[in-house]
């Protein structure tokens, strides 16, 4: 499988990247006057990483609590065969599960990590119940529940680097 180079991306980038994953309501104008380019240069440069999928999305983040999801849940679970096509149909149905905020393939002894959401442990149970005990590839799932979100972390750390 071919993968598509790396786009390139200067300091310029790096900066306007910094502004905008912490508030992407910030103006073309006031990141120019931030980073010292013409507001139509980061209007351009946007435009360019938004295509080349630098940036992926831009969306609002929600506090769970505030709207009645008072649980999340990190939970480790083992395949009972690592057929690439079974691989593929868990992938897919994680995808799908709006339950499931996040979800990664990873090595060491689970094969995937979830971070999972749920409105109360009757809700997570449910959760289980569709995704765990009715799927016939699922050898064990391991939960923890978070007791305290110390820091959920959206950013990614840039660096200005040498080009």
């Amino acid at each position: 499988m071919a993968h598509s180079p790396t786009p390139s991306v200067d300091n310029f980038d790096r900066k306007i990247l910094d502004i905008v994953q912490v508030s992407n309501r910030t103006t073309s104008d006031q990141i120019a006057e931030q980073i010292g380019l013409s507001p139509a240069a980061v209007q351009r440069r946007l435009k360019r990483m938004r295509a080349q999928g630098i940036i992926q999305a831009d969306v609002s983040v929600i506090n769970p609590k505030a709207i009645g999801y008072a649980m999340t849940f990190v939970v480790q679970v083992t395949l009972e065969r690592e057929r690439v096509d079974l691989m593929h149909n868990f992938k897919k149905e994680m995808n799908a599960n709006r339950s499931v905020q996040q979800c990664y393939y990873v090595t060491g002894s689970s094969d995937f990590i979830l971070i999972v959401t749920a409105v109360d442990m009757e809700g997570y149970d449910n959760f289980t119940r569709e995704a765990f005990f009715d799927n016939a590839n699922i050898k064990s799932f391991q939960t923890n529940v978070v007791m305290d979100p110390v820091k959920v972390g959206l950013t990614i750390p840039i660096d200005d680097q040498q080009d």
